[in-house]
């Protein structure tokens, strides 16, 4: 069962924060309706839920666990996304962090790179009462093009960890050859499928973090 809290009017797209019940167990939620969602010249219409989705079986399929659990279901408003909320400070963000996150901010970094998220703004760093970051907002992503606009530059040129990389190449021989089998299949197009591989590989071929290109590589407003 799913019950409206709240309308969040900071987002660009119809947003609502919802509780949602179970048994005896309510939780509080992100519930994104497709038809909310602000028409873009660059993405297909009616996908960003979708994309939402296929961020959070990226994450989980490379055991970091960083996206919150995401779904997609049918609420008040109609097929949507609907993800677990994060209990966090707001006065917290990416440009406020410490030597703390430095790790984990290196894990969502290289998330970035592969699903090639177009809008990381650093307010999209959550940090809960335990030390943990999450990463959130990742609606225009997995674009077939190159669109990569995010504040967490700082790894770029450095090598990618043993440990990362190995979670990479897990990921990467999982995908290629059940591309339709997959979930993230049957979520994103053949193309976006096929250029997450690519992506993919090519960050294990170089083992490093990209480079700032030509064009515009930072999102608007920063948080």
């Amino acid at each position: 069962m799913v019950e409206t809290q709240n309308l969040l009017p900071w987002g660009s797209n119809f947003t609502l924060l919802v509780q949602m019940s179970c048994n005896t167990n309510d939780i509080l939620a992100i519930y994104k309706p497709r038809r909310g969602e602000r028409p873009l010249w660059d993405f297909p219409d009616g996908t960003l839920c979708r994309r939402e989705v296929a961020a959070f079986e990226v994450s989980e399929a490379l055991g970091w666990h960083i996206v919150p659990p995401t779904v997609l279901r049918d609420g008040l408003h109609g097929l949507g996304m609907v993800q677990a909320y994060i209990d966090h400070d707001p006065k917290q963000h990416y440009f406020t962090f410490g030597e703390d996150q430095k790790e984990q901010l290196r894990r969502i970094a290289l998330f970035d790179h592969l699903i090639n998220n177009a809008d990381r703004k650093g307010g999209h760093c959550l940090l809960d009462s335990t030390g943990r970051l999450w990463a959130i907002d990742h609606g225009i992503s997995f674009h077939e093009v190159s669109k990569l606009r995010t504040v967490i530059w700082e790894f770029a040129g450095q090598r990618i960890s043993p440990e990362l990389l190995r979670d990479l190449r897990y990921f990467v021989e999982k995908l290629e050859g059940k591309t339709e089998e997959s979930v993230i299949g049957q979520l994103l197009s053949a193309t976006e499928t096929a250029a997450l591989q690519k992506r993919g590989r090519a960050l294990l071929r170089t083992s490093s973090y990209p480079e700032p290109g030509a064009g515009r590589q930072y999102p608007w407003p920063p948080v």
